[in-house]
């Protein structure tokens, strides 16, 4: 009976282990393998400066302040010079001729660019070109018939797929980690034109420029950047999308250059309450706070107020999708933009200008200040000709003198802006505000079109309180 339960008890536990072991990850060594050839360390180096006859380092033109110290002796005829500053980072080859890629950050302001192959050979890289706001550079070694890792497509990657990552944290070259892809989209300020793909994939310094790939072997993404409050790896890594990195990669071969497209319009966020003035139904899109004039957009019909869904066939959730479908365009191509005009769905063709300068950023505001108002919860007056000159010449509107609303406090609206449009109504001077809001019925969410001391303009959206 005894030998009975214990043979069942050993079945058991061979049917479990069979389980578990039909749910380990994924065995990556025959794709590891098939990889690390083409995998490159990259070396940068900044000269420094040399130190004099004197062991002094030349002062040039400094404050005397300064120059006092280095006229100090340092030791007993110590020969003294700022050295030679070095960093690095990881890139793969994807031309056999010699064609390596990278991140710009990896080599910016590089003297010397030293690629080391995974067979140890070495060699000084000429840049081809690099780009900062895609973060991507392209390096050129004296070489040919190469390993090399294929471009796939990370427009169907899926969360919790696994990806691999293959650089040289700190220095440790050839360095494997594995984990899976935590979402896609991300955004960033300073590179608004990258949607990342966020991993939990190990990535530390040293791996930046290097490969993000799939199980298939193909690279879905260059490893740029981690965020991390110590400066090591918590499991928040970004990876650029494989077709942003392509498009940079293929124009700065041709151009030594990356242009973009330029729609021209300033766009915001949509929250729940702009929607409601909208007439969205729920918040999504981009919406057009600022037309430029001349542009591709207004060339095209896009006005302010306009909430942009679509864009080359490709959605808009978020206001941060659209400047990276515009940016992967090429100026001179006609796409299709689709736009909801206070609720009416529309379809606009739109030839790209090219992107020349950045737009305008936030301003900072005055405090609020309370005293009687109207409906909206806003003092206003009219704007006299020193005043508009000021303000950038804004056309038309009404100045605000105070703010009593909570609500619209909240929602953005400060004294010193001007208002422009009221519920898609041009705001021409104080008879016209007048009369709108007026005819704004009470618990109505209303939409605001502003001016800024910047000379930008926006958008809020707020529910004025109902009077006393």
């Amino acid at each position: 009976m005894m030998n009975r339960i214990l043979v069942a008890a050993l079945v058991g536990t061979g049917l479990m282990l069979q389980t578990v072991a039909s749910a380990s990850p994924v065995d990556f060594t025959d794709l590891v393998e098939d990889s690390i050839p083409a995998v490159v360390n990259v070396e940068t180096v900044r000269f420094g400066s040399r130190p004099t006859e004197r062991g002094e380092q030349a002062p040039g033109d400094m404050p005397e302040l300064f120059r006092r110290f280095f006229d100090m002796p340092f030791g007993e005829g110590a020969p003294r010079g700022r050295p030679d500053r070095r960093g690095g980072g990881s890139g793969f080859i994807f031309d056999a001729g010699g064609l390596v890629v990278t991140n710009h950050h990896v080599i910016e302001n590089a003297d010397e660019i030293i690629v080391r192959l995974a067979d140890r050979r070495e060699y000084e890289a000429e840049l081809v070109g690099s780009d900062a706001e895609t973060d991507i550079a392209v390096l050129r070694i004296p070489t040919n018939d190469l390993p090399t890792l294929s471009f796939g497509d990370s427009t169907d990657l899926r969360p919790g797929e696994w990806v691999i990552a293959i650089g040289s944290p700190f220095q440790f070259e050839q360095s494997v980690t594995a984990g899976i892809v935590s979402a896609k989209g991300r955004t960033q300020m300073q590179q608004q034109y990258v949607p990342f793909i966020q991993t939990d994939v190990a990535i530390n310094r040293g791996n930046s420029g290097g490969p993000l790939i799939r199980t298939d072997g193909t690279v879905v993404g260059i490893n740029s950047w981690i965020l991390s409050s110590h400066g090591g790896n918590i499991g928040l890594s970004f990876a650029i999308p494989i077709e942003v990195a392509r498009s940079s990669v293929e124009q700065l071969i041709e151009y030594g250059r990356v242009v973009r497209g330029y729609l021209g319009v300033g766009i915001e966020g949509i929250s729940r309450q702009k929607a409601d003035a909208l007439d969205l139904d729920r918040p999504a899109g981009a919406l057009v706070n600022r037309v430029d004039p001349g542009s591709a957009a207004e060339r095209a019909g896009i006005e302010v107020g306009d909430v942009i869904l679509r864009f080359n066939e490709q959605v808009v959730d978020v206001f941060s999708d659209l400047p990276p479908l515009v940016g992967m365009v090429r100026p001179g191509t006609e796409v299709d933009v689709e736009i909801s005009r206070w609720g009416e769905r529309k379809v606009k063709t739109v030839v790209l200008d090219q992107r020349e300068e950045e737009d305008p950023g936030p301003d900072t505001q005055p405090e609020p200040d309370a005293r009687p108002s109207n409906a909206l919860g806003l003092a206003v007056e009219s704007i006299d000709s020193e005043t508009r000159r000021r303000l950038g010449d804004p056309q038309g509107g009404v100045l605000i003198t105070a703010v009593e609303s909570d609500n619209a406090y909240r929602a953005g609206v400060r004294r010193g802006q001007v208002i422009l449009m009221v519920n898609n109504q041009p705001i021409g001077g104080m008879d016209d505000f007048l009369a709108i809001v007026e005819s704004i019925p009470e618990g109505r969410t209303v939409a605001l079109l502003l001016h800024r001391s910047d000379g930008s303009t926006t958008f809020v959206a707020y529910t004025p309180e109902a009077p006393d």
